[in-house]
């Protein structure tokens, strides 16, 4: 039986550039694996233990997508959906009651949109709780999706409690006659203080969304259907609704007290019904989308194909799939040539090394890197083919060092 194991065939790919090997293998020079090292590769303390945002190079640091739509955090969807909770439920209150005295149909329809939305609220909360459970072996890209289901059926309760339900009711107005409108002005009051409570909270969504949107140098409504966070846009479409169905409502409310034909009232609540309807089916396509699997951002591709040509393993980067499993969070799929001529075990390990760095960012749930063909075209920053006559002795990209905005769908 030899003492010593069997040399292996190297299967690395050699770096057309030239350039050296990676750090682990300059700081060992001529050094040979043990048995152990060599056929157990899976014993050693995993590389995603092991490294941290610290590790990186500056240059992969700043590519690195670290916190994507700009970095702001779960807590600031928290306090979103808290605002719009609290709004909600005085407003649906003052407006039931509202209701009751004026007779009036766009104040039940206005009541019956501000019921809805406090309802939804829940399944809000429940969407941000549960999508951001950890990873587990039986889930091992984490439970983001989940976010999307409950918002998703947060959009059909809109569309039902709020929609369907105001239109049934208009129609039934319409047909029926009206109320003779009851006291105008306490209506006149609930509507104005409903607009100033929805305000508030409309507020605090484009408060979370404009840093955000600024980061990927999107305005603010095409970052809110683009965001990855389903909550942050359901929010900010219910508010933005409801602030339009309480212009409806009061308009409404003055045509039927200065014509004294009820139509006008129904018809208002008609409208705010279509209005709700309108919005509760773009929130249902958007988390579809999601649901079923979307790329992330262009942006969010380009930083990490950066990323991977910053660290000095990679030579080039052939195949990258990032995609969104939930709020701020994506998958990263890819093919790499590495630096250099290496034995299978040890490659394997580089792999996960590089895995590892890139999983070290909060953004990315998980990371799976294969080795490229020597055949495969390149794929880099800018879209094309790589210029190996501009990278750098040291096997840097120039574009590597590029800040780029990160942010995702």
């Amino acid at each position: 039986m030899p003492t010593e194991p069997e040399p292996q065939p190297s299967i690395g790919t050699q770096s057309s550039t030239g350039n050296p090997p990676s750090v682990s293998e300059q700081a060992s020079p001529g050094k040979q694996d043990s048995p152990e090292e060599q056929d157990s590769p899976e014993e050693q303390v995993s590389p995603r233990e092991q490294v941290s945002p610290e590790d990186l190079s500056p240059e992969a640091a700043a590519a690195v997508p670290l916190q994507q739509d700009g970095g702001a955090g779960a807590s600031e969807s928290t306090l979103t959906i808290a605002v719009a909770f609290g709004a909600n439920l005085v407003i649906a209150i003052a407006k039931s009651v509202a209701a009751l005295l004026t007779g009036s149909a766009s104040m039940v329809a206005e009541a019956a949109h501000s019921w809805a939305d406090a309802g939804n609220e829940v399944f809000l909360v429940m969407a941000d709780r549960r999508s951001r459970r950890p990873p587990e072996p039986a889930h091992p890209h984490g439970f983001g999706r989940e976010a999307y289901v409950w918002s998703l059926f947060a959009a059909m309760g809109l569309f039902v409690a709020g929609g369907a339900v105001s239109i049934t009711h208009g129609v039934q107005e319409l047909f029926a006659g009206g109320s003779d409108g009851g006291d105008y002005l306490i209506g006149y009051l609930v509507l104005a203080a409903s607009f100033l409570l929805e305000g508030t909270s409309f507020l605090q969504s484009v408060r979370q969304a404009r840093p955000e949107a600024e980061s990927m140098n999107r305005d603010v409504i095409e970052h809110v259907l683009e965001t990855t966070d389903p909550t942050l846009r359901a929010v900010f479409a219910e508010d933005s609704a409801a602030l339009v169905g309480i212009v409806i409502a009061a308009l409404g409310l003055a045509l039927h007290e200065i014509t004294g034909a009820a139509a006008f009232d129904a018809v208002g609540s008609i409208l705010v019904g279509v209005l709700l309807g309108a919005v509760a089916l773009v929130l249902i396509s958007r988390n579809r989308r999601f649901l079923v699997g979307q790329e992330a951002d262009p942006q969010v591709r380009v930083a990490t194909i950066r990323a991977l040509l910053a660290m000095p393993e990679v030579d080039r980067v052939t195949y990258l799939r990032v995609e969104v499993v939930g709020p701020r969070m994506v998958t990263v799929v890819g093919d790499v040539d590495l630096v250099g001529d290496d034995i299978e075990p040890r490659i394997a390990m580089r792999l996960r090394e590089i895995e590892a760095r890139l999983s070290s960012s909060p953004a990315v749930v998980n990371a799976v890197l294969s080795l490229s063909a020597p055949d495969e075209p390149s794929v880099t920053p800018e879209g094309g083919r790589p210029d190996h006559a501009e990278r750098g002795q040291d096997g840097d990209d120039p574009a590597a060092r590029v800040d780029c905005p990160v942010g995702t769908h």
